[in-house]
């Protein structure tokens, strides 16, 4: 009977593609004690979990170290390592291929934290829809922390540097331990009730077991329900916790929180003080331009206004008048002048000067002038006129000059 005969390759495949269909092996956690831990210049992390009973090889690549591992693992740490077990073929051994590193106690939980934070974030609590804005100027602050330690301390040293107008109303909750979860929720509620402007929900920092209450479904619906907007604050910079989803606005640390709630009184005056100086330059500013265009207006009108119209016309008539007055008295000094000149050329060829000559006014039976004498005949009646009547009578003969007749 032929036996069949496999390759080392051929058998180390084989292996590889069996633990590959197991789904266990495909994602495992893993606890125990690091030994031999190397950090390679490529970034990688290569050392091994044991415990009473044995020994498992472990690598942790570069890309998975950045949201992985959150501390500087070394030989001693109790660990929890989350990831896959495969078989490299080189060697044929298998190893653990780790993708999260957490300190032993917090693997649970994190798978916890891991299943509510995707079923919240499915539910749409998450959402950048329901975030509601924080108000820029606010007169009363929330806070939902424990009444001592360093959180409540920096929180309170903060807002009265930068506004010691805002009135803060501390609601002393539990933030560890059992009940926690349920002394934050009463103590959001409470302030609401209150009708604070803004909420600074959170605690110092601490493990992912002295942050759970901060991961209860109670806090992270409590939180989402709230009319007044919320500021998370729970730990350093480097923890995340439910309540930093669900929160309006997540703030890195608490004295962060007190920094966002809390408008800068000193900035604010300040701002106020360059509002007023600009409003002041632009105001006079604008004073100086309006007065230009006031006197601009001012000349205008002074040449164009009715008044300035009706005293030019008074001046024109008035100089029409004197004009009109001075040719009338001209022109009467000119006719007064011809009247004389006339009335001496009439008094000059007057009749009646005549007449006081001795000269008389000859007019024949019709009245007519006798100016010749052979217009009358011898025996005519003619009326000879005198300087005081008339005579009455008849031609006794005529001559004309240097003939009688």
């Amino acid at each position: 009977m032929m036996k069949h005969v496999y390759s080392v390759g051929q058998v180390n495949t084989y292996l590889k593609n069996m633990f590959a269909q197991d789904f266990l092996l495909r994602k495992i956690c893993v606890k125990g004690e690091v030994s031999n831990c190397k950090y390679h210049g490529s970034g990688h992390i290569y050392f091994s979990l044991k415990d009473s009973t044995g020994t498992m090889a472990a690598v942790m690549f570069a890309g998975n170290r950045k949201n992985g591992l959150r501390f500087r693992m070394q030989d001693g740490d109790h660990v929890v390592v989350t990831g896959s077990v495969e078989v490299y073929e080189r060697d044929g051994r298998y190893q653990l291929y780790a993708r999260e590193i957490t300190l032993d106690g917090a693997g649970a939980l994190f798978l916890k934290f891991e299943a509510l934070k995707k079923e919240l974030e499915e539910m749409g609590m998450f959402a950048s829809e329901y975030k509601r804005p924080i108000p820029k100027y606010i007169k009363r602050l929330g806070i939902v922390t424990a009444p001592t330690g360093a959180a409540v301390q920096d929180i309170q040293n903060i807002s009265r540097r930068r506004n010691p107008y805002v009135q803060l109303i501390l609601y002393p909750a539990l933030v560890q331990g059992e009940g926690a979860a349920q002394s934050i929720v009463n103590g959001i509620h409470a302030l609401e009730q209150m009708g604070v402007d803004v909420m600074i929900v959170g605690r110092g920092g601490g493990s992912i077991e002295d942050l759970w209450a901060f991961n209860e479904e109670i806090v992270a619906r409590a939180i989402f329900e709230c009319s007044v907007p919320i500021i998370s604050a729970v730990g350093h910079e480097t923890d995340t916790t439910i309540a930093d989803y669900v929160a309006d606005l997540r703030a890195p640390t608490p004295s962060a929180a007190a920094e966002l709630a809390v408008y800068d009184y000193g900035q604010f005056r300040e701002a106020v003080r360059m509002i007023h100086m600009t409003l002041h330059l632009r105001m006079r500013e604008h004073i100086r331009q309006e007065r230009f265009r006031l006197e601009q207006l001012q000349a205008k009108l002074g040449y164009l206004s009715p008044q300035a119209v009706l005293h030019s016309k008074k001046q024109y008539l008035s100089d029409l008048e004197e004009k009109l007055a001075q040719r009338m008295e001209n022109r009467l000094l000119k006719d007064q002048y011809r009247i004389r000149l006339l009335a001496e050329r009439l008094e000059t060829g007057s009749p009646a000067k005549k007449l006081s000559r001795g000269f008389s006014f000859v007019t024949d039976g019709n009245g007519q002038p006798v100016t010749k004498s052979h217009q009358v005949q011898t025996g005519d009646p003619v009326t000879i006129r005198t300087i005081d009547g008339k005579i009455h009578a008849r031609v006794v003969r005529t001559e004309s000059s240097g003939q009688i007749i």
